[in-house]
């Protein structure tokens, strides 16, 4: 079995009249921006077994032509209609929509992608569970050191990294909400999302030396790596998210980025798929 992954871009505009003939830009979305219009990106993830002659899962003109004829008109109404509307309200009918849409292979998750560090996602397996990822940002400095180890150790391991005055990251971490459709109206939204991110990570660990300035990272916590860190942020907001929702919304994982380059996720069995 093979998982195929296809991203459609588009825009929904003032105007309800389309361009009839619009040159081909992949990255400016078809319908392709008119005025203050609104930017998204849906992301589908098909399953199954390729055919064996053409080699196709199935063929992406059809994955493209599903969300053109069955999910952007549902999210235009909700934009002209309910502009207010809790995206994670409308996931359940995009997710049947595809379902109804697609022949060839079966929909396994479907992404919705509002802002370029802002998603929502819904999986065939559990169509009662929406997944909403939010980025944020902070920079720290921080010192990898074992104390019970020599200095010769510490360097070897660690090389730079064991600089005695720190260093310093601009650091991203994403936080993975499963909000629950089975209790009626959601209402944990991603305004309560960024709240709870800035009480509890941001106001305590942002522009602050790790080893120094908190408890988690200092004498008596763990050495701040960025696997730690992921784990340090999930056990402090998964109280916090549950608490905030009265338990209708549970934090799945915890992603951090310490570079471009270098990630971890806590817990590693996260959903299929993870933000850029």
């Amino acid at each position: 079995m093979v998982r195929l992954s296809r991203t459609i871009r588009f825009c929904i505009n003032p105007s309800e009249r389309h361009p009839t003939d619009t040159p081909r830009n992949g990255f400016g979305g078809k319908p392709p921006m008119q005025g203050l219009g609104r930017y998204y990106e849906i992301t589908i993830e098909a399953a199954g077994e390729p055919d064996p002659q053409t080699g196709y899962l199935v063929n992406i003109k059809v994955l493209d032509q599903a969300v053109r004829n069955g999910l952007i008109p549902l999210i235009e109404r909700a934009c002209r209609s309910h502009p207010d509307k809790n995206p994670v309200e409308l996931m359940p009918e995009l997710l049947a929509a595809i379902s109804g849409e697609l022949r060839e292979a079966s929909a396994q998750a479907l992404t919705l992608r509002l802002t370029p560090y802002h998603s929502i996602q819904m999986t065939a397996s559990n169509p009662t569970t929406a997944l909403i990822r939010q980025q944020f940002d902070f920079a720290a400095a921080h010192r990898l050191h074992v104390p019970e180890l020599s200095a010769e150790e510490n360097l070897a391991i660690f090389g730079h990294c064991n600089n005695p005055a720190g260093h310093g990251h601009n650091y991203r971490f994403e936080p993975c909400v499963a909000v629950s459709l089975n209790t009626g109206k959601p209402d944990f939204t991603l305004g309560k999302l960024e709240q709870l991110a800035h009480e509890v990570i941001l106001s305590r660990f942002d522009h602050k030396h790790l080893n120094h300035d908190t408890e988690e990272f200092g004498p008596s916590g763990v050495i701040p790596s960025v696997e730690n860190i992921a784990k340090v942020f999930f056990d402090l907001m998964a109280p916090a998210v549950r608490d905030a929702s009265s338990g209708k919304a549970e934090l799945h994982a915890m992603t951090v980025w310490e570079t471009d380059r270098t990630s971890c996720t806590y817990p590693a069995d996260n959903p299929t798929t993870n933000s850029q």
